[in-house]
């Protein structure tokens, strides 16, 4: 449920991306000068840090108000590491880790990717598919050690980047840690949930697609009421009213599973299989959504939607590459089909219906 603290945070966060991360102003743009005025403001008004408190630095705010943050982030389809830098910052602190000034990206983003630290406290291990692993200062990774799991601070130049790229031509890389030092570790409380950082992530990037998708919904709008073709605006075409309302439905399943799984862990005492149940049916629904709603806007749009001077492509490639980062579709299923046979038939109904 929204209160009003998350609205006045969704609103300063949306006037900043209206004054300096408008899509098709980015699009235009022959660099990247527009992303420092961005992050400065960002930073000045307490975004990048939101879930940091205050007395590590950050803004001190509640995890309804940084998934406030998220969405509208995905309204605008930002092309900045802010989610990322949230969610880093969220990791430090519960180690009780003073966040760095700048961009932050996190890891491990997979599952079932382990990273370990050794005797000497230095870091080892491979991760793929790291989000703005090449934009990032900072790193925060999880990590197993010889005392059990523990948050790592290390800066990105002093570990091995790959060169690879996210369907939206983000730097999205593999990083390798060869007994990497970091710049700070600390020890994560025995209470601290091993599986927390895919949760929080899957929802993040979740609120991240239903927010896109609003914004490709309305685009498509708009256009089936401007564009006409044999003398008839498309909008009033049955097929294109169909799927219009197909869009629709499929904005309206991701806003609705996404914030049911941001406001489950917003007032989690404990992640359990009632938390588990609403972020994997988030990002689970969420990715189909986005396969969905991509192709039909797509559809409505036709070939001008496939440009690179159109903005389209801003937000569907990025929904389309957010399915992969925290577990896919796939993997989400699989997990929550093992927790529930393991629970039993038995209990199945009670767990759905208890939510």
């Amino acid at each position: 449920m929204a209160t009003e603290s998350d609205n006045i945070v969704a609103e300063t966060a949306a006037r900043i991306f209206a004054d300096l991360a408008d899509p098709q102003t980015i699009n235009n743009a022959r660099d990247d000068a527009w992303k420092n005025k961005l992050w400065q403001a960002l930073a000045d008004a307490g975004l990048t840090l939101a879930w940091v408190p205050e007395n590590l630095g950050g803004a001190g705010a509640s995890l309804s108000d940084g998934f406030s943050i998220v969405a509208a982030a995905g309204r605008y389809a930002l092309p900045v590491p802010l989610a990322e830098t949230l969610l880093a910052g969220w990791l430090l602190a519960q180690a009780g880790i003073a966040a760095p000034t700048g961009a932050m990206t996190i890891a491990p983003v997979q599952p079932n990717e382990p990273l370990d630290v050794d005797a000497d406290g230095a870091l080892n291990g491979r991760v793929r598919a790291v989000p703005f692993a090449r934009d990032a200062e900072h790193i925060a990774a999880l990590v197993s050690g010889p005392k059990g799991l523990a948050v790592a601070l290390a800066a990105t130049a002093d570990c091995q980047r790959g060169e690879g790229r996210n369907l939206a031509g983000e730097f999205s890389a593999a990083v390798t840690f060869a007994r990497t030092r970091p710049r700070k570790l600390a020890p994560l409380p025995p209470s601290f949930d091993r599986h927390a950082l895919l949760l929080m992530g899957a929802t993040m990037r979740a609120m991240q697609i239903a927010g896109a998708l609003e914004t490709v919904l309305a685009m498509s709008v708009v256009y089936a009421n401007e564009r006409v073709a044999f003398e008839r605006k498309i909008g009033k075409f049955q097929a294109v009213q169909q799927n219009l309302a197909r869009l629709a439905g499929e904005a309206a399943a991701a806003l609705a599973v996404s914030g049911s799984a941001a406001d489950s862990i917003a007032h989690a005492r404990a992640y359990d299989e009632g938390v588990l149940l609403e972020v994997a049916s988030a990002k689970i629904r969420c990715a189909e959504a986005a396969a969905e709603g991509a192709a039909i806007a797509h559809q409505v749009f036709g070939a001008i939607g496939f440009t690179n001077e159109h903005i389209l492509h801003r937000f569907t490639l990025r929904m389309l590459a957010w399915r992969d980062d925290f577990g896919n579709e796939s993997s989400w299923a699989a997990k929550l089909g093992e927790d529930i046979a393991r629970r039993g038939a038995d209990e199945f109904w009670p767990l759905v219906a208890s939510r």
